[in-house]
């Protein structure tokens, strides 16, 4: 097969990386995705550096054996525990992955307050903590972590209005949100709040996220590469869980057209 042809793998920690796969079929609707969610052994955000590498580079090598293209890591914990180690064991593959969309929220501007919703891991871990570093000095930065909203997503909750709503609430009662420029959304689990998260911060607060981004990013690679499908009638989407549970399938397909 031409490498053209191949799919673009997308692995996350669960189904939060269906919203990364959202945005790559809405900016690539001709090429071919596999997706893999590891939906059990989610959450990642509670687990060490050493567990989450081990099913990274277990999920990679599987991907590797049916032939991808490019690998986007479509969970910020992931690419905070071990993005590097990724690429040098992949050399010959495009490694695509993600962090907080935190220069987003603060280029240009001068004294902003942001807050920065994230898993514990990603949250804790020196690459963020390097990205912080670089802006903190002329900027309020709050980190939350939000281990909730991951639980919300993978148990089948989103719909359930009334559990969002008050999540949401008591996860953001301790800010005068007043004084709150923007939200960065760090983790891709989080993405599916979105909207209902700007009903409850107000439309002064930006919302922001990586998935952009990230896609911007893998187009731009694969044009470089000259290995961007331009051709019509590909465009399928293959979805695979590390759970036995058939729900995680449905779930899954759900979400992406949600």
């Amino acid at each position: 097969m031409e490498k053209i042809e191949k799919a673009i793998g997308v692995f996350d920690s669960g189904l939060g990386g269906i919203s990364v796969l959202k945005e790559l079929r809405k900016h690539m609707p001709n090429e071919k995705y596999l997706y893999f969610g590891d939906s059990a052994f989610a959450p990642y955000g509670e687990k060490d550096k050493e567990v989450i590498t081990k099913r990274c580079i277990y999920i990679c090598d599987e991907l590797v054996k049916k032939g991808v293209k490019a690998i986007v890591i479509a969970c910020n914990t992931a690419t905070s525990a071990c993005v590097q180690v990724i690429r040098e064991r992949y050399k010959d593959i495009p490694i695509i992955g993600m962090e907080p969309a935190l220069k987003p929220a603060v280029d240009g501007k001068k004294n902003q307050h942001v807050i920065v919703m994230a898993t514990k891991f990603t949250l804790k871990e020196k690459k963020f903590e390097d990205l912080m570093l670089k802006y903190n000095a002329d900027h309020i930065i709050y980190k939350l972590p939000c281990p909730k909203l991951v639980e919300i997503i993978e148990q089948d909750n989103l719909l359930n209005e009334q559990l969002v709503e008050t999540t949401l609430k008591d996860y953001l009662h301790t800010y005068d949100l007043a004084t709150i420029d923007s939200i960065v959304l760090g983790c891709t689990h989080f993405v599916f709040f979105k909207e209902k998260l700007q009903k409850i911060v107000g439309n002064h607060i930006r919302l922001i996220d990586g998935n952009e981004g990230t896609t911007r990013h893998v187009v731009e690679l694969l044009e470089e590469k000259k290995q961007l499908q331009l051709e019509k009638g590909y465009g399928e989407v293959t979805i695979l869980n590390s759970s036995k549970d058939e729900k995680y399938l449905k779930l899954s397909k759900e979400l992406l057209e949600y």
